[in-house]
């Protein structure tokens, strides 16, 4: 490709981008009228929008995995689309307020709780979808389970609700929540730099590489509630990668290392027998 066509069709791109026109590959479009296919779709879309897309999508096939892959052992799915997602994602959209009434652990409903909301999350590890919003009048930040909502309406800010300054105060708190930990990659597993990076797909990550080793290093940010999860990561991919930076990861990794070794290695196997033999002398 020469210069010209290069600027020709950035300025297509740049345009297109400009206007709200996303363009879709054909595997891209298979993907998306397999997925329309799911139960959850009559709830995650309204029905006019749902047949627009179906009918744009009608001369595509669908993705046919069926002789590719094989789906053993799948966990049940407590939630893939929750019928709160769409208003909720409306009042986020507007800037609104919100007034909510969920249970709490003690299984008290709360009611008439007015609120700003921030941002909707999908726990990976729990596999349910959380609310993240600002509690008016305690002036807290809360992270509700859309589970326990039972009641969630759009309502008008107060006066003194100012939505840029609780942004910024949302944005600082999540941020000094933040924590980051580097891992490398063994040099002998490289070529399955692709599988470890799907490994920490859920996560802000930065990649960088360095020629001189040949090593590739993944900068991971989460926030502190999901280490366990990153802990579970990294425990997957086994030798393939080890922590370098993160002093939490580090020492939560050399922890249960030493506790498998003690549980399972030669010297806490020894000590497991001798403890038998001595029982039952």
């Amino acid at each position: 490709m020469n210069p010209f066509e290069k600027i020709f069709n950035y300025r297509i791109l740049s345009r297109l981008d400009g206007s709200g026109t996303l363009l879709i590959t054909s595997s891209e479009r298979a993907w998306l009228k397999t997925m329309l296919e799911h139960p959850a779709a009559r709830q995650a879309f309204e029905a006019d929008t749902l047949d627009k897309l179906r009918s744009a999508l009608e001369k595509d096939d669908c993705l046919d995995a069926a002789d590719h892959l094989a789906e053993k052992a799948r966990s049940k799915e407590s939630q893939v689309y929750h019928p709160l997602l769409r208003r909720l994602r409306r009042c986020i959209a507007s800037r609104s307020g919100i007034r909510l009434a969920y249970t709490i652990k003690n299984g008290r409903e709360v009611v008439d709780q007015s609120g700003f909301p921030y941002k909707l999350e999908y726990s990976m590890v729990k596999r349910e979808w959380y609310l993240l919003w600002y509690h008016l009048r305690h002036r807290a930040f809360m992270s509700t389970r859309l589970q326990k909502i039972s009641s969630a309406a759009e309502e008008p800010l107060p006066s003194y609700a100012d939505p840029d300054r609780i942004l910024n105060r949302l944005n600082r708190t999540l941020d000094s929540r933040k924590q980051e930990a580097c891992i490398e990659v063994l040099r002998q597993y490289n070529k399955e730099l692709s599988r470890i990076l799907y490994a920490f797909s859920c996560f802000e990550k930065d990649v960088a590489y360095d020629p001189d080793e040949d090593t590739y290093r993944v900068r991971v940010h989460f926030q502190g509630d999901d280490s366990e999860y990153l802990l579970s990561k990294i425990r997957f991919l086994g030798k393939r990668v080890r922590v370098v930076e993160g002093d939490y990861i580090r020492n939560r990794m050399l922890e249960s290392s030493a506790k498998a070794l003690a549980r399972y290695g030669e010297d806490g196997s020894l000590k497991e027998q001798d403890d038998q033999d001595n029982a039952t002398v």
